[in-house]
């Protein structure tokens, strides 16, 4: 232990006497100089800070990066050696690029070079860390030295890649943050997926700086003493994981959707007046994810006793008026119907991308989104195919194409890909394993079914709905004078609902405000902080 100590006692020493012997022995390695004329310092304090001693470069470093430093930035596409591509990097301030097209394979269709020329380093020790991809692959490169760099393409994979990089080029994705700084950025990504504390705090954190949730203390008793007589066929039940697997994903999906929920489910008594949950994602004995029915009671227990994603949970009672319209027996019919079918993979990203820009937290956009969809269809094709494969095929009228032939008919029949994300999903496309509900459309469907919709039925695409979406429809009791006498009883701040779960308060900002309407949420906005929608959207 003591020699680890005294090794990071001397790191800086170290470090400072290896960057002067570089100014005064070879300064000419990096160039001292800009275009300008002004000198460029050997190296900048935050580029050494990972190599200090942890407690004095973490502080710096969690200040300066967070986990959205792991998402590339598009800067564009290079398709010939005619059009010269230009932008700044994060660490060459001036950076080029072109396209050769070659037949080295004496192949049919050849293969190509991506030259990427890098001048004007901002320091002599940074780096600029680069994806690349196609329809067909995704590849990577790290720049250090001011000068051309290439990258090879031994042989197109079919004249599909060809035609497609010709005409639309390799598309070039920064990681703004580098290579330290991706690696940092990766390392807050990974606790927000752990079952840890560590895991819950950095999820709060996440989304108390990006969304500006707030997640105050409650008073405790932090389990509400429930009274089931008060709950109703058609209570609304929100509900937010904040550690663990799907505490993790909650918060990413939270992040780009402006939810401040992450699940869902439904309540429903049958004819004999028994309180069942209707779920969509409640996982069974073989581990999958599956749309189920299940006795209060069991489902209660677990979310007190076995759901170590410690959720927080709200109850969202139906107002009178509404709960007056509500056809029970239609709601069974229909939740019956569904049972054992698997969550709805199929179209779950379809509800959150509504437009072509005004949907993606920045530095994310389409072109980080097609180029993670190409990822992974290399990585797992079944998985790919579940998640979006079939439901771009239902975009185009197509069968069976896999991603790089979707996107290549997309061209084709003149349809960006980022406009092929946008078309709206429809509530009665019927994918191989039957409809595909997530679960806040599997409960949306069901309200639908119910006759909460109205005369707005046939014109509404539930499955383009979030969950922020649904907890704002104004189904819901508005009058916290008739909620039940347990409901929030030991909290001095009366929510408009109960929270019957949960440390902190649940914020459900529009809570209960937006009247349904013809085509709603086909074409909404839903960028951080605000999250703000045009109307009628």
């Amino acid at each position: 232990m003591k020699r680890m100590a005294a090794l990071k006692l001397l790191a800086f020493p170290l470090l400072l006497l290896i960057a002067s012997l570089l100014l005064f022995c070879s300064p000419s390695l990096l160039g001292d100089w800009d275009d300008a004329g002004s000198w460029k310092a050997p190296f900048r304090p935050v580029d050494l800070l990972p190599l200090l001693p942890h407690r004095a470069a973490w502080p710096v470093l969690r200040s300066l990066r967070s986990a959205v430093d792991l998402l590339p930035t598009f800067v564009g596409a290079a398709s010939s050696a005619e059009d010269d591509l230009e932008w700044k990097g994060a660490c060459f301030y001036k950076t080029t690029a072109w396209m050769e097209f070659h037949n080295k394979s004496q192949s049919q269709f050849g293969g190509g070079t991506l030259h990427i020329k890098t001048n004007n380093a901002h320091s002599w020790t940074c780096m600029d860390l680069y994806v690349f991809a196609t329809p067909y692959r995704v590849t990577w490169d790290y720049y250090l030295l001011s000068r051309e760099h290439t990258l090879d393409f031994h042989e197109w994979e079919g004249e599909a890649e060809y035609e497609y990089v010709k005409h639309n080029g390799v598309s070039i994705f920064l990681m703004e943050s580098g290579m330290i700084g991706t690696l940092r950025a990766m390392w807050d990504v990974f606790p927000l997926f752990t079952n840890t504390g560590w895991g819950e705090s950095s999820n709060l954190a996440f989304l108390k700086k990006h969304m500006g949730a707030t997640f105050e203390e409650r008073p405790q008793p932090w389990i509400s003493s429930i009274n089931t007589d008060d709950i109703h066929s058609g209570d609304f039940l929100a509900i937010s994981k904040i550690r663990g697997r799907w505490g993790g994903f909650e918060t990413l999906e939270k992040w780009v959707t402006g939810a401040y929920a992450g699940h869902t489910a439904v309540c429903l008594r049958d004819s004999e007046g028994k309180l069942w949950v209707g779920e969509s994602g409640n996982e069974n004995d073989k581990g999958e994810d599956v749309i189920a029915i299940l006795p209060w009671e069991e489902w209660w227990e677990f979310e007190l006793t076995k759901d170590d994603s410690n959720p927080h949970i709200s109850l969202l009672p139906l107002h009178p008026d509404v709960r007056a319209k509500f056809n029970n027996t239609a709601a069974w019919e229909y939740g019956k119907s569904m049972l054992d079918k698997p969550y709805g993979y199929h179209n779950m990203i379809f509800s959150w991308i509504d437009t072509i820009s005004d949907n993606y937290p920045p530095p994310l956009d389409s072109h980080v989104v097609a180029s993670v969809m190409t990822m992974w269809n290399k990585i797992q094709p079944a998985y790919a195919a579940n998640m979006w494969n079939e439901a771009l095929n239902k975009r185009l009228g197509t069968q069976g194409l896999d991603l790089p032939e979707i996107i290549v008919e997309a061209e084709k029949n003149g349809t960006s890909f980022d406009n092929l994300l946008t078309i709206p999903e429809q509530d009665d496309w019927v994918y191989t394993d039957g409809k595909s509900t997530s679960c806040v459309a599997f409960i949306l469907e069901m309200y639908k079914a119910a006759g909460l919709f109205g005369s707005n039925a046939s014109s509404i695409q539930v499955t383009e709905f979030t969950i922020k979406d649904a907890y704002t429809l104004n189904f819901f009791e508005s009058n916290s004078s008739r909620l039940p006498k347990w409901c929030n009883k030991d909290d001095n701040v009366k929510l408009p609902y109960c929270q019957i779960k949960g440390r902190y308060r649940m914020e459900l900002p529009g809570y209960n405000t937006m009247q349904p309407y013809p085509h709603m949420n086909e074409n909404c906005a839903s960028l951080p902080p605000y999250y703000s929608r045009t109307k009628d959207c």
